[in-house]
């Protein structure tokens, strides 16, 4: 327990030998930051950039890539401090704030998603009235309650965890998330019963109405041809791939909390940076290799890059 001048400090115990190996630790995650920095950023410049991408669609993949530059811009600056640390320990009151910023972020990702997928109902299945449905104002709206909503709902987390007494100082991970739980001497009843609902209003509904959305695109699109058919695949596998791998990633950071002490902390390193590496590499290389429109533009990116 570190406590000067009322501050409170959390020993981030999920390390490995950070001793050890702290020069690899930070070379390979500062190239990895970097690559999720720049391959999001170039998607989202060309989104903005050019006039035929100012689209719905286009724009959900760019708030979805803006997300992913700030989740991981909350956890890789102070991971990479850690490592060339001699103590790896954040304050109580700036875990509350990277768990508050983290779970935002990550319930923001299911509504962004959700968004992509009415989109893509409303484009295949009702393409005569999109234009009418999915105006500025609309879009304008979904993203507002995308990150709004999801704030709201964490920060009542935030403050009754700020409110909890703490009877344990060392966190078994390397990142503020739902860990912090286990630090607290008893959680209350109703931070448990707040995390069901924000897991069932911000999580499992907005994966439902995904489902349910895209079985009805497909249901459709199988009755008419293939050229119908073909365009909903190009549009919306990318986005199921995006929420697969995500909804994974979800169910692993649910359930580490619930994790006996006893598991193997290597074993609980590698699925933790798993969760913070994957995603965040894995979303530009979807739309930007998948989407057809995104991925010609990256071509002429590139391409006349190398003619310079």
């Amino acid at each position: 327990m570190d406590d000067h001048a009322n501050v409170t400090y959390i020993t981030l115990d999920g390390h490995v030998e950070v001793n050890k190996y702290r020069y690899v630790y930070f070379v390979i995650m500062f190239i990895a930051y970097i690559l999720i920095i720049c391959s999001n950023s170039i998607i989202v410049y060309l989104i903005w950039f050019h006039q035929n991408l100012h689209e719905p669609m286009y724009i959900f993949i760019a708030a979805l890539l803006v997300n992913s530059v700030l989740y991981s811009t909350n956890i890789y600056p102070k991971l990479l401090v850690d490592f060339l640390s001699e103590k790896q320990i954040i304050s109580y009151s700036a875990c509350l704030f990277q768990f508050q910023i983290f779970y935002t972020l990550g319930c923001s990702e299911f509504l962004l998603l959700a968004a992509m997928a009415y989109d893509r109902y409303v484009s295949i299945c009702k393409p005569l009235q999109y234009h009418t449905i999915m105006t500025k104002t609309t879009v304008s709206f979904f993203l507002l309650f995308a990150w709004f909503v999801p704030a709201c709902h964490v920060l009542v987390q935030t403050i009754l965890s700020s409110e909890a007494k703490l009877c344990d100082l060392t966190l078994k991970g390397i990142f503020c998330n739902n860990s912090i739980y286990k630090l607290q001497c008893v959680t209350s009843r109703v931070i448990t019963i707040f995390g069901v609902v924000i897991l069932l209003d911000l999580s499992i509904l907005p994966m439902l109405f995904i489902l349910f959305t895209y079985t009805r695109i497909f249901i459709i699109t199988y009755r008419s041809s293939r050229e119908v058919r073909r365009k909903a695949a190009q549009t919306c596998l990318p986005h199921l791939l995006v929420l697969i791998s995500f909804s994974i990633l979800t169910v692993y950071d649910v359930s580490i909390a619930r994790v006996d002490s006893n598991f193997p902390k290597s074993a609980r390193l590698i699925m933790t940076l798993q969760l913070i590496l994957y995603h965040s590499l894995f979303n530009p290389l979807i739309y930007g290799l998948k989407m057809k429109e995104i991925f010609k533009h990256l071509k002429r990116l590139f391409c006349s890059a190398k003619m310079i």
